[in-house]
C-alpha cells in the first residue's frame, strides 16, 4: 500500500484546498493536485492526494470512497504508477 491516492469523479469546481481539508480529517496531507487540461486550464475531474503514511491513506480510502463530495460520489483508491507513453 502506498500513501499516494487517486481521487476521481471530482466536480470541476473543486479546489486543492477543499481536498486538503477533506482528506486532512484522516491524517497529514503532504500534497494535493487537481489535474487540469493544458489548453483550457479547466479541471479534468480527477486528482491526487499524498497522505503522511500508509495507514492514513487506507483510512481515507475506507471512509471516502463512494462518499459524496461537493454533490458527486467520488472514487478514492491507491494511485497506480504513471505509465510511460
Amino acid at each position: 500500500m502506498g500513501n499516494k491516492l487517486y481521487v476521481g469523479n471530482l466536480p470541476y469546481s473543486s479546489t486543492e484546498e477543499q481536498l486538503k481539508t477533506t482528506f486532512g480529517e484522516f491524517g497529514t496531507v503532504n500534497s494535493t493536485r487537481i489535474i487540469t487540461d493544458r489548453d483550457t486550464n479547466r479541471s479534468k475531474g480527477f486528482g491526487f492526494v499524498e497522505m503522511g503514511s500508509d495507514e492514513e491513506a487506507q483510512a481515507a480510502i475506507d471512509k471516502l470512497n463512494g462518499q459524496e463530495f461537493e454533490g458527486r460520489k467520488i472514487v478514492v483508491n491507491e494511485a497506480r504508477p504513471q505509465e510511460r507513453r
